[in-house]
């Protein structure tokens, strides 16, 4: 639409119609729908905190559930995954990358990664102009607070108070993604929500360079008008 020989037969009108349409018909509804009368979808592609500025042209109503973590714990549960699986050869990094846990987290942390694209997107949408269409989770927040941390939530979100059991969490595990990568467990969501305490399988070296990143959480650095729950 806004590039080739045809890009002169879609004026601004005509593209927002179309990917408002093509969102709305994705999940079954009708693009007439507004904020006012829309049932909440919620969808996980990681891309779209690289477009913030999208999403406020034809769904301005619409937020970004961003959860954040240390890095270091990020890396550490990654690296745990593929240790827990020596039999495979996780796809989690490149082939010529699992050579050994150094090759695997600079892997993990470069442009393209599994962590790094997503903390490049993150910090690409925590400072724009759009930041107002974010809402940072923190992990260590929702596990000790899981009750205040969701009441929150769901007043950002105008959502109806709702009573949640946090001692019987039910997740769909996306078991054949996971085999699929040679990871399973990746995506494994234990059924109570507390806080586990545990040594890293990181050597030092790596913990020391992944470690106080945690930027969210300093108000010196919120340029933008992102929700940070603390």
């Amino acid at each position: 639409m806004v590039e080739g020989e045809y890009q002169t037969e879609f004026d601004r009108d005509t593209r927002h119609r179309l990917l408002r349409g093509i969102l709305f018909n994705y999940y079954g509804g009708d693009s007439s729908l507004n904020a006012n009368n829309l049932s909440v979808i919620i969808d996980n592609i990681r891309l779209w905190c690289t477009r913030l500025g999208l999403i406020n042209a034809i769904f301005p109503e619409a937020k970004i559930i961003f959860c954040v973590r240390d890095p270091v714990w990020i890396i550490d549960s990654f690296e745990r995954v593929m240790q827990q699986n020596p039999l495979l050869s996780s796809k989690i990094v490149p082939i010529e990358h699992r050579g050994n846990l150094h090759s695997r987290v600079y892997s993990l942390l470069s442009a393209n990664g599994a962590f790094g694209f997503c903390w490049r997107a993150f910090t690409e949408a925590f400072y724009s102009d759009f930041a107002h269409n974010l809402i940072v989770v923190d992990y260590d927040v929702l596990v000790h607070e899981p009750a205040r941390t969701s009441s929150i939530l769901g007043d950002v979100l105008n959502l109806p108070a709702c009573k949640y059991d946090f001692e019987n969490v039910y997740f769909e595990e996306p078991v054949k993604f996971d085999e699929s990568l040679n990871s399973p467990g990746l995506h494994k969501v234990r059924p109570r929500v507390e806080v586990l305490r545990r040594r890293p399988v990181l050597p030092p070296d790596i913990v020391s360079k992944l470690a106080g990143n945690r930027f969210w959480c300093d108000q010196r650095k919120k340029a933008g008008r992102a929700v940070v729950i603390t």
